[in-house]
């Protein structure tokens, strides 16, 4: 593991002894509350810049398995899948015991603009890495309070680490949640929510073979049946899951071109559109893909795949982290398909506790998972007290956000009727009417008019 720098500039970052000293004198006064559970004992933070070593899995994975919020995203493979021109941060808090000092949390961040911030500010940004969705630390569950309280420490008194803090996609309910609002109230200091939306999550029940039954209307469910049949008489149509390391890394590179090759691709959005975008997700995938954390599902119809998710793992979770499908078979619904397959998968895993859609909101057609996860864009200043400046930026920043939404809706109305209008036009231009004197332009039209 690659220790912070020393340096005398703005962007320095504390040794790891100065940060050692640090959370000495702050947390063993501060950060022992009634009533918190587990004896008392001292939590070191380690401030981080650079790659992670193949060691430290042993660390996370024993630190999932005590984790209030398993999250992906914060993976040290995920982090460290970033290109070198991110300003990636990460805060290890360690704990020491008899048996010698064990991981109780880890917090990710990039240094920079906050994602919308429409004033020029530096903050530390969670998710600290593009194409993730959530900004949790992952923190032992009976360790919340002392371990975040060493945190927000650390980032106040450090030189060089921004003092705001910026969370996009925190989850807005839950202990760690609940235990970061309570140390913020503790210490006085600002916070501001800047917005709220419900995912979509699926959470294995008692009765497995009953729940899309239950999620699903009977038409809906009739006309699924109706879509798998009709592609089926087209060929042979199976779902596969690919789970080995080298296979996930060629399927990879397939689900690229499938996402491409359509509406992404055509808006620029897809991972292959932006180079640095397509090295983050190969080297996600691939460094998953070797701890078994990484896998695809398929849809394929006589050996080409059709529809694609990609599902990555941290513990007993499970994120649908993306997904596309051939768009010329969009009649058949190969996605829906594909997702009623990965539903059956996740609820019939037993090491499966629950698995999130990672949507933007519960508005599309993950929205028959049931249950629903809070996520809130988070802004808070890590010092105590009263802060002139954040509440300046808060109040600016909230003002910001429905004028740019407001914007958003007129600009995609605006450019929906556009499309309208395009195509009604090129209609008029393209095809003539039948009986008409025009010839037709090709034979397909000749016969489009006689029938």
């Amino acid at each position: 593991m690659e220790q912070a720098l020393n340096s005398s500039g703005p962007d320095a970052f504390v040794t790891l002894d100065a940060v050692a000293d640090l959370s000495a004198r702050r947390f063993g006064m501060n950060w022992r509350r009634a009533g918190a559970r587990g004896p008392a004992a001292d939590v070191q933070i380690e401030i981080v810049q650079g790659q992670f070593s193949a060691a430290f899995d042993q660390h996370w994975n024993d630190l999932l398995s005590r984790a209030d919020v398993p999250n992906v995203f914060m993976q040290p493979r995920v982090v460290g899948a970033a290109g070198p021109g991110r300003r990636l941060t990460a805060l290890l808090a360690w704990e020491a015991g008899a048996a010698g000092k064990r991981l109780v949390g880890l917090w990710a961040f990039a240094i920079g603009k906050p994602h919308l911030s429409v004033l020029p500010i530096s903050a530390l940004c969670a998710p600290a890495t593009d194409h993730a969705y959530l900004s949790a630390p992952v923190i032992d569950c009976d360790r919340l309070e002392p371990t975040l309280g060493a945190m927000l420490d650390i980032i106040a008194e450090a030189p060089g680490l921004p003092k705001f803090v910026a969370l996009e996609s925190m989850s807005g309910e839950g202990r760690t949640y609940e235990a970061l609002i309570r140390v913020l109230q503790d210490r006085q200091s600002r916070f501001c929510q800047l917005d709220a939306k419900k995912r979509p999550m699926l959470v294995p029940g008692a009765k497995p073979e009953s729940y899309l039954a239950d999620a699903l209307s009977g038409s809906s469910r009739k006309k699924l049946r109706q879509h798998r049949r009709r592609l089926g008489e087209k060929g042979r149509l199976e779902t596969l899951v690919i789970r080995s390391a080298i296979d996930v890394s060629r399927a990879f590179e397939t689900f690229l071109k499938l996402e491409a090759s359509g509406w992404k691709g055509r808006r620029g959005t897809a991972i292959l559109c932006r180079s640095d975008d397509a090295a983050f997700a190969r080297n996600l995938v691939a460094a998953l893909a070797q701890t078994g954390d990484a896998s695809i599902h398929m849809l394929q119809l006589d050996g080409r795949p059709v529809s694609m998710q990609v599902v990555l793992r941290a513990g007993p979770a499970a994120y649908t982290w993306k997904t596309a499908y051939d768009e010329a078979l969009s009649d058949f619904s190969p996605g829906m398909l594909l997702f009623e397959d990965c539903s059956r998968a996740f609820l019939t895993d037993p090491d499966i506790a629950f698995a999130d859609s990672c949507a933007y909101d519960d508005t599309g057609y993950m929205a028959v998972w049931r249950e629903r996860r809070v996520v809130i864009d988070l802004w808070f200043d890590a010092r105590s007290g009263v802060s002139a400046k954040f509440s300046a930026v808060a109040r600016v920043q909230k003002a910001y956000l429905p004028l740019r939404e407001t914007a958003k809706r007129a600009y995609l109305g605006v450019a929906e009727i556009r499309a309208r209008v395009q195509t009604a036009a090129a209609s008029q231009q393209i095809v003539p009417k039948c009986g008409s004197n025009l010839p037709p332009s090709n034979d397909s039209l000749a016969r489009a008019c006689k029938s």
